[in-house]
């Protein structure tokens, strides 16, 4: 293992846990057994759009709020997010009883916007580009001395999204493959971690949309290459990977799988229709993944996790 790159431990996972049992949720792991014909697999679907703020992203937001040092909690955190993080972010200050700053694009959704105003954070608008959200973040913690905490690249947050799979793999025994989507990759490398330590027989797969494949590209290049113009209807998959996710993803990631749009929404609707529940397009895509390559995983026992339940019901893909 690669030793110059300190990875979060299997007991940073389990302490993780710990610290983030109080405030989130264990989401049921369900499964169905029309979607296991169709794909001639059995699969466990790990339901984090039942979680807190209706996505993962709560578990390592939470997990590195509650890691703040007092005087860092007095200062507050903050970061830049349009989406999930955002609101991740406001919750777990509010239940900290700390100072949230959340730099949000101008063009955020506006229920987006009102979740994290309704958390009690301090929002700050800036221009929709990389550098515009990255050059405002930096005015905000030289202003009020908040903790960054980044999306996915920080080892809190990523510690905080391996206790999905962590609780996933307590349920599921000796699963032959675990496969979540990728965007930033803190989900995907916190998976990727929690299967190393805790069922080290299991493949981790990555679920990627095609007109967004950065992390496919990066991993088959062996560099990170930034992710430009991405398009597709899964946008929470939207943004690079970072150095530590890549970093763990490269070192414990067998394959990442692209997958077209006609895919994640046939998957998306699968889920909808025979799952009976609402899932985001971004958490459909390891489904649609298995959808297009029934033969790869004939007969196998496979973990899932679906990322997120945040969708605009005026704006169904069908």
């Amino acid at each position: 293992m690669n030793q110059s790159f300190n990875f979060p431990t299997a007991n940073d996972i389990l302490a993780a846990a710990e610290r983030i049992k109080p405030y989130a949720h264990r989401t049921p792991v369900l499964t169905c057994r029309s979607i296991d014909e169709r794909v001639g697999a059995r699969l466990y679907f790990k339901c984090e759009n039942f979680q807190k703020v209706g996505a993962f992203k709560f578990r390592g937001a939470c997990n590195a709020v509650m890691l703040l040092s007092e005087a860092e909690a007095r200062r507050g955190a903050a970061t830049h997010s349009s989406g999930n993080h955002a609101q991740a972010l406001a919750l777990a200050a509010q239940i900290r009883g700390v100072p949230a700053y959340i730099v949000m694009p101008e063009n955020s959704p506006r229920v987006k916007i009102a979740a994290v105003e309704g958390y009690g954070a301090q929002i700050r608008f800036c221009k929709p580009t990389l550098t515009a959200r990255e050059t405002t973040l930096q005015e905000v913690v030289q202003e009020t001395g908040a903790t960054f905490i980044h999306p996915y690249n920080d080892l809190r947050v990523i510690a905080g999204q391996a206790t999905a799979a962590k609780e996933l793999l307590e349920e599921v025994e000796s699963p032959d493959t675990l496969i979540v989507p990728v965007g930033g990759g803190g989900l995907l490398s916190g998976t990727a971690l929690s299967c190393r330590y805790f069922s080290p027989g299991a493949t981790v797969l990555a679920g990627e949309p095609a007109g967004a494949d950065d992390a496919f590209r990066s991993l088959q290049a062996g560099r990170i290459i930034p992710s430009e113009n991405p398009r597709t209807i899964a946008d929470g998959l939207l943004t690079s990977l970072g150095e530590n996710t890549f970093a763990i993803i490269r070192e414990h990631v067998r394959e990442i799988l692209t997958v077209s749009e006609d895919s994640i929404i046939a998957a998306m609707r699968l889920i909808w229709e025979r799952m009976k529940i609402v899932v985001e397009p971004s958490a459909a895509v390891p489904l649609g993944a298995l959808l297009e390559r029934p033969d790869q995983f004939r007969n196998q026992t496979i973990g899932m996790i679906l990322s997120g339940g945040n969708v605009d019901l005026e704006r169904l893909p069908w």
